[in-house]
């Protein structure tokens, strides 16, 4: 497992980046930034479904270039408005099925993402920290700074 850490400065009040990084208004804000990791022209690849609510369970999912549908199950373990959010990735979504055991998810099993959001002058600091299995490490280190990037443009568009 593979510690990654990335930062983007935003010009925008904290409040705001939190929630269209979290797509808490509408959906698509989160779509947006997060097509970096899996682009589809439908909108429909990149996406969550569940609760950002601290405790809750969330699946991350997107679709592969068949079509078939797959992602993270992982758990909300802190959520504190605007300042930070930690979640832990303790599965897989294969189609339908979630998968919490065996060898496909050993590598992710507690891996942790860490977005903190800190705000002076009106511009919000984010760092994502994340664990990644040393096998995406380089590209999430690509992916990262792009998603970064789209998510600073549309909160100072």
């Amino acid at each position: 497992m593979k510690h990654l850490q990335f930062l983007q400065d935003v010009k925008a009040p904290a409040t705001k980046v939190y929630r269209l990084m979290l797509g808490l208004d509408d959906i698509k804000s989160y779509q947006d930034w997060t097509s970096a990791f899996n682009p589809d022209p439908d909108g429909a690849a990149g996406s969550y479904e569940g609760s950002w609510d601290k405790g809750s369970k969330i699946l991350f999912v997107g679709l592969d270039q068949d079509g078939k549908r797959g992602g993270m199950v992982s758990k909300i373990l802190e959520n504190k408005p605007a300042e930070f959010v930690s979640v832990s990735h303790y599965g897989m979504v294969d189609g339908d099925q979630e998968i919490t055991s065996g060898a496909m998810v050993e590598m992710w099993a507690g891996a942790m993402e860490n977005y903190t959001f800190k705000e002076r002058n009106g511009v919000t600091a984010v760092t994502v920290d994340l664990d990644t299995a040393d096998a995406f490490a380089e590209m999430f280190s690509e992916m990262w700074p792009k998603a970064l990037n789209r998510l600073k443009e549309i909160c100072e568009g």
